[in-house]
């Protein structure tokens, strides 16, 4: 009789249906709590691009100030673009020009008010970065809206 039921056990090969249930409802329990976890990023993903392109206007706007203070001349050369200053540091017009990569954004020049916006492409209506010319005696002035992103 022994034999008999180990033979039995020794063919039984595969989970039982049971254990895929199981093994199933854990599954979803664990879905039940990453999924709602993982959704909300998408939000966080676009401010952070907006941050950090922000941040390399930035750079750049300051990078651009230190050719001028160093040389002198306006227009500089950065990269074999001719940037044009105003108060030691690019224009509305050139500052797009600094930027090496500007993947996943348009900018829109508008001349008359002197300022540059950098808007994230998507369906985000308030995700973007304003660059006004700088004023006498003052850097230029960055704001930061990622209040649609």
């Amino acid at each position: 009789m022994n034999d008999l039921v180990e033979n039995r056990r020794s063919k039984q090969r595969g989970f039982t249906l049971i254990e895929l249930v199981v093994v199933i409802a854990l599954l979803g329990i664990l879905a039940a709590f990453a999924i709602p976890r993982f959704a909300g990023l998408e939000h966080e993903a676009r401010s952070a691009t907006v941050l950090g392109v922000s941040g390399s206007i930035r750079s750049a706007a300051t990078l651009a100030h230190s050719l001028w203070l160093s040389q002198s001349i306006n227009p500089v050369t950065m990269e074999g673009n001719v940037i044009d200053l105003t108060e030691g540091y690019p224009d509305a017009s050139d500052i797009a020009a600094t930027m090496a990569d500007l993947t996943g954004f348009t900018v829109a020049v508008n001349g008359a008010a002197d300022q540059a916006v950098f808007s994230k492409v998507g369906p985000s209506a308030n995700c973007e970065i304003v660059y006004n010319d700088a004023l006498v005696g003052s850097a230029p002035a960055i704001a930061v809206d990622v209040s649609g992103c």
